[in-house]
Formats: structure tokens, sequence, C-alpha cells
């Protein structure tokens, strides 16, 4: 199994990025990236997954969707932002047997993950999404926690975004969830898709060439392995093992959408950290958030 893409090689039926298990082998979740105009419009086929989706970036796009036994579409304008550096969108989520079209102007993602349970449609602000800090010190980043069970009703996915200011880490003490042990680990697959851009606040240098890297490896006899450049556009699966950190350059801000979900009969995110560097979190108790936080 390939565990890393770069941008433009997921490709595919008019998408920038498509992940499903019909192209990569993940089981439990998948994603969708499209670049809208004015005439152009994604259409998604009613099915057995749940989907998240809002605006990567741009003026905002339009949701139209039939749920389960409806007669009509109802429509919905999700409003955009300038980058995802730039605050949070509005977010829609759409429960199984759900068709959906989607119009606008600018680039849209959607988090989607095979379910067996309908919920109800829910509509998410942007002002509401839930915006917190994580760790302290070079291993400070801010969450958007719009797709977390506390937050979200949802049968299978578990769906946030993050941004690492530059030079920091995130996902430090690397950490895996690949095996079911109620309360304590959960066994979830995981995507990243990455964005990156200059730092806030510098002035535009004559040249210059976003990135981060992101690091992973195998916990037991299945195959896993990366370290690898992100930039923008380039997707990680990380369907087991020890996972972390993702890096942001010195001079470059990283941010990555994280969808996971699994075969556990609960809907948790419980981790286990690599007992090398358990110790780390430890050290954050003595060290204050990064300063830049929140975005």
């Amino acid at each position: 199994m390939q565990f890393f893409y770069e941008s433009g090689s997921l490709a595919s039926e008019g998408w920038d990025v498509l992940v499903s298990n019909k192209t990569t082998g993940m089981k439990h979740t998948g994603t969708r990236v499209g670049t809208l105009a004015p005439g152009k419009e994604f259409v998604v086929s009613a099915d057995k997954t749940e989907r998240l989706i809002w605006p990567l970036d741009g003026d905002g796009i339009v949701v139209s969707y039939k749920e389960p036994a409806a007669n009509e579409f109802k429509t919905q304008k999700l409003a955009g932002r300038k980058s995802v550096f730039s605050g949070h969108s509005d977010v829609i989520y759409l429960s199984i047997d759900t068709e959906i079209k989607i119009t606008g102007v600018g680039r849209v993602i959607i988090a989607e993950a095979p379910a067996t349970n309908y919920f109800p449609t829910k509509l998410i602000l942007g002002t509401s999404v839930p915006v917190f800090s994580r760790g302290a010190g070079v291993a400070s980043r801010q969450v958007h926690n719009f797709g977390a069970p506390d937050e979200l009703l949802a049968d299978r996915f578990i769906v946030v975004e993050i941004i690492v200011p530059a030079g920091n880490w995130s996902g430090s003490p690397a950490h895996k969830h690949d095996t079911y042990i109620p309360g304590v680990e959960s066994n979830l697959e995981e995507i990243y898709y990455f964005e990156s851009g200059l730092a806030k606040g510098i002035p535009t240098p004559a040249q210059s060439d976003p990135h981060g890297f992101i690091r992973g490896r195998a916990s037991d006899d299945r195959p896993f392995e990366l370290l690898n450049e992100v930039r923008s556009g380039d997707v990680a699966l990380v369907p087991h093992g020890w996972h972390g950190p993702s890096m942001a350059m010195p001079g470059y801000d990283l941010y990555f959408m994280n969808v996971m979900a699994g075969p556990d009969p609960d809907r948790s995110w419980n981790i286990t950290d690599d007992p090398n560097e358990a110790w780390i979190r430890e050290s954050w108790k003595d060290q204050k958030v990064d300063p830049r936080l929140p975005y």
C-alpha cells in the first residue's frame, strides 16, 4: 500500500483529491478536495457514507442536498475564508443516503466515512467552531474541533483541522491508535490533507517553497513507513502504526485536515504514546502556549 501522495496524484473524476477504498486501500475513511468556479458543479450520489463539507478557501460554496425520503433538495450557503490560515469557514454534516450538489467559488473539502446509522443534518457556523490550543512551547498548535465526538453527533468519523505555526511540531510524542482496547486505545485509520504557506507577518520573499514534514513508522509487523516533505495538496495515509510529528518549517505555517474512523463499537479517540517519547507530554507543564496562537 502507498502511504504518501504528492499534490495532483490523487486527482480523479474532476476532483483535485479523491481518497476512497477504491483507489487507496483505506477501508474506513475517505476525502475529497475540489476547485469550484462559475458554471462548475460537483455531484455526490446518495450512498452509505456520512460526510462533513466545508470551504477550504474562496468566497464560499452552496450545498444542495436531498435527505433520505425527501422529495426536494434543500440549499445551504457556507461562508468561505481567504485561506486555511484565516479562521474557520462554515461546515455542514450530511448523513448516509443523502444526494449532494455543490457549487460556488473556491475550493471545497469533504471528509467521509462509510456508515450505517442516520444522524440529523447539522450546520456549524464558522463563528461557533470550537477552537483551542493543544500542547505548549514548540509543540503548540491550534485545533478546530468541529467533528469531535463531544461536538458532533455522527456515526463513525472524527474530523478536525490543525494549524501548526512556523517552526512548531504537532503530534509529538509519536502515538498510535491501531488496536482496540476499550477506554485505552482506539482502532482508527487516518487521512492527512496538507496545506502550507508563508508564516503570518513575513514579507513576501522573491522566492519561497512553503513545506513541512511528516513522520510515521510501524508499530507491529504491518508495513508502514512515512518520512516525507509535505506541501499544499499532499495527502498522507495512516492505516496503522506510530505517527508524528508533523513539522512546520521555520518561515512556513502548516495546516492539515484529519479524518479518522475505524471498526470499533464506539466512536472514540483514544491513543497510546510511544513509550520512548511519552515523557515529552509531561514537559509541557512547565511551558507556555505559543503566543502566536490563536490564529
